[in-house]
This record gives C-alpha cells, structure tokens and sequence, in this order.
C-alpha cells in the first residue's frame, strides 16, 4: 500500500495538471512517503464507458484508494469543472472510498476566471466521497512550464503555496498516524 494516492483526471497525454501532480508526488516521496499515481487515462476505456463497477480495474483503483493515508486529486476544468473522465471514474468508486481521509484537490485552469470551479465542482464532489478536503491548489496554466517536468512551476509564490500545502497535508497525515499509534497502546 502507498501512504498517498495521486489521482489525475486529465485525458491528456501532455497535461499540465498531470505535470504538477507528479511534482506534489516528488515533494512527498522527498519527506519520506511511498506515492502511487493513477490516470483516468490507465483505465480501461471500456471500464468507464460501460460503468463496470465490479471491474477488476476499479477494484483495484479503489483498494489502493482505501487504504491511503492521503490523496491527492487533480483535474483541468473543463467547461468550469473538472473534467467528465474523472467523474466517470469517481461515479465508479464506493461512496465512502475516501472515509476520513485527507484529500488535497487540485485544479489548472487556462486564466483565474474558473478558480472557484475547485470550490464549487472538486470539493463537494470529494466530499461526497467522505473525504476530508483541505484548502487545495489552483494554477493558472502560465504558471505551469510544460518543458521542465522537473520544475514545472514558473511562478515562485505559487510554488511557496504548494509547498505550504504539502506541509499542511504531510503534518495532517503524520498526526493521523501518531494519533492511530496511541489508540493502539491504550
């Protein structure tokens, strides 16, 4: 099992979303946790399309999902939400997948005119999952380098504030397990 789960809802092989994502992962695998990645795109098509539930594609998805100490999910808007592929997937998942969990949303978008689709689309969306949101990130797609996936964020300021997101998510996760070790030895 990994302590985090990433999870793109990006239907491009070549995302900015996809690109921060896997950044996030790199931050948390450097303070020592074990990160899997999932891509709505690694999902068998037919999977999503026939709303097969019961696949094994799913229930491994959703396994994964379940026993994360955190996730983080990320799509582009599309249309002022996040994007149709991803709520497929979603729609395919148990309805407590995320229980207690800390989940960090994140959404890139093409100017700040759809910033609030993070508030009004991905969190309430995760939270009818159980999960429990934290403030989340939103980028403006000329924040995002596409040529570097080794530091794709341009802007220094956005790159502080995901970094303070990341400690938050980190500190949130580590209490958890502490707070588990304690319940165990009383």
């Amino acid at each position: 099992m990994s302590d985090i789960v990433i999870l793109s809802g990006s239907p491009s092989e070549v995302s900015r979303s996809e690109l921060v994502l896997k950044h996030l992962g790199e931050l948390l695998k450097e303070v020592g946790f074990s990160v899997s990645h999932i891509s709505v795109r690694d999902v068998p098509q037919e999977d999503l399309f026939l709303g097969k539930y019961d696949s094994d594609a799913i229930a491994e998805i959703s396994t994964l999902i379940h026993g994360a100490k955190g996730v983080i999910v990320g799509s582009p808007v599309y249309k002022a939400a996040y994007s149709g592929v991803l709520k497929a997937l979603i729609d395919l998942l148990p309805q407590d997948v995320l229980q207690d969990t800390p989940v960090l949303p994140l959404m890139t978008g093409g100017s700040s005119a759809h910033l609030l689709a993070l508030e009004y689309t991905l969190k309430p969306l995760l939270a009818t999952l159980k999960g429990q949101n934290l403030k989340g990130v939103y980028l403006v797609d000329s924040q995002i380098d596409k040529t570097n996936p080794a530091k794709p964020i341009i802007d220094q300021d956005v790159e502080q504030r995901i970094q303070k997101q990341v400690e938050y998510f980190s500190e949130i996760i580590e209490r958890r397990k502490a707070d588990l070790v304690v319940g165990q030895k009383v």
